[in-house]
């Protein structure tokens, strides 16, 4: 590790500014960048601008704005990193050297990303993951506890190195691709100790897990279950461990690729039946779909439903297709009436279908989409705990996705609840 926390394989000459990853990316006139300095910078402004937010009038909006849900926590399982976000005008061909137009350093990982979420958005944190006794550790540790995330939980490793991501932004396709590297040594279920789980299950809301570190996972989710706390899996694609976490899921928010990569199923529509049918302690899937929205299917008893005949999903799907308001740019969200529905050679449950639509972001607007789905999933943990129904959850965690797209990396844009942009998705 360098002297100024970079990352292995990080070269850079004496009087240089131009700064190569392995031969093969350069970052070039830029000065050295002290760990999370950026990150720093961009945390006080969002406190200053938070203040400046309760000082308004009591004529604002603002003032309409429900607190956040009493003494609602959350707690987190998974992974955590130090992102190396490198802005570049195109996606670089193979042999290139190219330059950045921007740098940032910032912390990552999808649990400590929708933590922070939720944390901004006025909810207690805490996260268990490991890190090592490094710059990088040390700086994320402190970039959590500045947001308000308890990092009492986690495993401080005396050697090996922290989890790091080299995050490549592409301005022209508005696309992002990560090259991870895992931390050394990797958690397992021993490092976290019985009083230490215990503790960090304490009073909390709702438990939720990315599957990063399953084996410990799975122990948490085990003793969450005894204690009856409701659990949310983030299922991004098929995971050692990610089988048998699902079986103790209340709720699952997956990729648009997982429920038919997961289930065979021929269709999405199809195979959240599937997943309804095969997790019968599921209460409702979501499947993000990118800039095309959500879908989301939450189960209901038999008894809710006012008529017995059935309705096949797809053709649901497509109704609700035609209902959505495509002329706005904030996000909405359609919904069916509970009922039976159908997935033909699949099966069928008794639910209601839910249509969520994005927010339009203007072109110019639209900076990274490193880390949407985690402050989406963060945003749905508050909800959850607030009591939100599904009609207002979804809009207002596309909302708060929205909002991450707007600047570089997972955090930097993440909304606290008194933003002006909320507002609306909670009177």
């Amino acid at each position: 590790m360098s002297h100024l926390g970079l990352p292995p394989n990080t070269h850079m000459a004496p009087h240089s500014t131009s700064l190569c990853f392995s031969g093969t990316l350069c970052f070039a006139r830029l000065p050295p960048l002290p760990l999370f300095s950026s990150s720093a910078i961009s945390l006080r402004v969002s406190r200053q601008f938070t203040r400046s937010i309760r000082m308004s009038s009591s004529s604002s909006p603002i003032d309409s704005v429900p607190s956040p849900p009493d003494n609602a926590i959350v707690l987190g399982c998974g992974g955590i990193a130090v992102d190396f976000l490198a802005t570049v005008d195109s996606y670089p061909q193979p042999d290139d050297k190219i330059r950045t137009t921007s740098l940032k350093v910032q912390g990552g990982g999808n649990a400590a990303n929708a933590l922070t979420c939720a944390a901004r958005l006025g909810l207690t944190s805490r996260l268990i993951s490991k890190v090592a006794n490094d710059s990088q550790g040390k700086g994320m540790l402190e970039e959590l506890e500045a947001d308000g995330v308890d990092t009492s939980f986690l495993v401080v490793s005396k050697e090996g190195n922290s989890p790091f991501t080299y995050v490549i932004v592409d301005k022209q396709t508005k696309t992002r691709t990560c090259i991870h590297t895992p931390g050394d040594p990797p958690m397992l279920p021993a490092d976290l100790s019985q009083s230490s789980m215990l503790s960090a299950l304490e009073r909390a809301s709702i438990v939720y897990f990315d599957v990063r570190l399953h084996e410990t996972a799975l122990v948490i989710a085990k003793e969450a279950g005894r204690k009856k706390i409701p659990i949310l899996v983030d299922a991004e694609k098929k995971r050692d461990g990610l089988d048998d976490l699902l079986q103790f899921a209340d709720y699952v928010v997956c990729t648009a690729k997982f429920p038919q990569v997961w289930t065979e199923a021929s269709s999405t529509p199809g195979a959240l039946i599937s997943m309804l049918l095969r997790l019968p302690k599921l209460k409702f899937v979501i499947v993000t779909l990118g800039e095309e929205g959500c879908l989301m299917l939450e189960r209901a008893s038999k008894a809710d439903v006012l008529q017995s005949q059935e309705t096949d999903i797809e053709s649901l799907v497509e109704t609700l297709t035609h209902r959505k308001d495509s002329t706005t740019t904030f996000p909405t969200c359609v919904s069916s009436e509970t009922t039976n529905l159908k997935a033909d050679g699949i099966g069928t449950v008794s639910g209601r279908l839910f249509l969520g639509t994005a927010e339009k972001i203007p072109p110019e607007e639209l900076l990274d989409t490193t880390g949407a789905g985690d402050a989406f999933i963060g945003a749905v943990l508050y909800a959850i705990c607030a009591g939100m129904p599904p009609e207002k959850m979804l809009p207002f965690a596309a909302q708060v996705a929205g909002c991450s797209c707007r600047a570089l990396g997972a955090r930097t844009g993440l909304p606290h609840l008194t933003d002006p942009r909320l507002v609306p998705f909670l009177v």
